[in-house]
């Protein structure tokens, strides 16, 4: 049984897909800061790059990378066309875009400036869509949830038998390396029981994976079995896989023993959402929001560091939210004594 949960808050909305009970995706929408996945685009070309087959289109706000196959062949500086976002801006790389449109797509991008045509869907209306037949409900997370949401920003994942994996984000791949820990009697234990250990652990760690959207190259270094025995793996690895909707590849072991996959990328990875004075500022709102509905008696003041402030200054749709939820206007007060991320929620001193 499919359950979409969908929990708005001040300048956010945090999605979760349910798979008999469990958490099987998240993902959040900022209206304030849009991943702008699916936008449709009037732009322009900028800079052709044959070296990297493709060119470099200007959206007016952003920079994006077109290929050749998407549509940048034959194209050449100060050409325009339609275009949609395919993958949203990560980490040092620009979004992508591709050329190749509907005709609908195409007549809604009429000649003009360089501009943002149309929005494309918001991660609720794109697991709507994909999911049909799930059941919505639109209501905070429980406590369990959330303290399960909490989790997927830490590199570290627990895994079943007292397995764990340490997750490294590169600009180029990412790199999970799993560990038996304390898990089959730690280095004592036989190669059978080693083995066994990493085989049960590959469905909760791609079910983890597609949590945290990681994309683009992942390398996975098993915990204490033999480069030679580690394509045993592959199979159990490639069946846990097949419950992902964005059908990540299994390429096969490397020389060196690491699993590799391919995962698209298209929404940012949750360790971006999930960091810097912006998520820190929505998080200190979602808060706020919770305390003031609570007691309507307490009148709070939001005290951040300038970063956060800043961030929240700067979203008006989250200020929009807060104001319909609360009866009076919250005081933001920035504090450089607090880490760059930091926040704390105080009652307004008589």
């Amino acid at each position: 049984m499919l359950t979409l949960l969908a929990a708005h808050s001040p300048g956010e909305t945090r999605v979760a897909l349910l798979r008999d009970g469990m958490l099987a995706e998240f993902h959040v929408h900022r209206p304030g800061a849009p991943d702008g996945v699916g936008d449709l685009y009037w732009a322009r070309v900028i800079s052709p790059v044959p070296a990297m087959a493709g060119a470099f289109v200007s959206l007016g706000d952003a920079e994006a990378f077109l290929p050749d196959t998407d549509g940048a062949a034959g194209r050449g500086v100060g050409d325009h066309l339609a275009v949609r976002v395919t993958r949203a801006a990560q980490g040092r790389k620009g979004p992508r875009v591709t050329a190749r449109l509907t005709d609908t797509a195409r007549q809604l991008a009429t000649a003009g400036a360089v501009r943002r045509v149309a929005a494309g869907p918001t991660p609720l209306e794109e697991l709507r869509t994909a999911f049909p037949d799930a059941a919505l409900h639109e209501a905070p997370f429980s406590d369990a949830l959330e303290a399960e949401i909490e989790a997927l920003v830490s590199p570290a994942i627990a895994l079943p038998g007292g397995m764990r994996g340490s997750i490294t984000p590169t600009p180029a791949l990412t790199a999970i390396d799993l560990d038996s820990g304390g898990a089959t009697a730690a280095r004592m234990a036989k190669p059978a029981a080693q083995f066994a250990a990493n085989r049960d652990a590959m469905p909760e760690l791609a079910r983890q994976i597609a949590l945290r959207n990681l994309s683009g190259a992942i390398l996975i270094d098993v915990s204490g079995v033999a480069t030679r025995k580690r394509a045993a793996l592959l199979a159990p690895l490639a069946a846990a896989l097949a419950a992902d909707r964005l059908q990540p590849r299994l390429v096969g072991l490397s020389a060196l023993g690491f699993a590799e996959i391919l995962r698209p990328r298209v929404r940012p990875p949750l360790h971006e959402r999930g960091a810097g004075p912006h998520a820190a500022g929505l998080a200190a709102l979602r808060r706020v929001a919770r305390e003031a509905a609570a007691s309507g008696s307490r009148r709070l003041v939001l005290r951040a560091a300038p970063a956060v402030v800043a961030a929240l200054e700067a979203d008006q749709a989250a200020r929009a939210d807060l104001a319909r939820v609360m009866t009076y206007p919250l005081v933001l007060r920035s504090d450089p004594a607090l880490t760059e991320t930091g926040w704390v929620i105080e009652d307004v001193r008589a």
